[in-house]
């Protein structure tokens, strides 16, 4: 648990990061920011966390994302 004091994201499921940066921004702004089909085309969280369970360079970009909207 020492290791991911400073983890901003530590104990955020990605469910909830989705759901708390669609209803932030809604699916369209998150499809500009982040050009990925699961956010473009039919979007829905299912979708979303099934591609970026296996897209790693997808998920980076929704977690960083999510630090930079809602860190204080």
């Amino acid at each position: 648990m020492e290791t991911q004091k400073n983890n901003p994201l530590h104990g955020k499921r990605l469910d909830v990061i989705i759901e708390d940066l669609v209803a932030h921004y809604g699916w369209e702004e998150m499809g500009r920011r982040i050009v990925i089909r699961c956010f473009n085309e039919n979007p829905s969280v299912k979708s979303s966390l099934v591609f970026l369970r296996k897209t790693p360079w997808a998920r980076e970009k929704v977690e960083q994302l999510y630090i930079k909207t809602f860190s204080k």
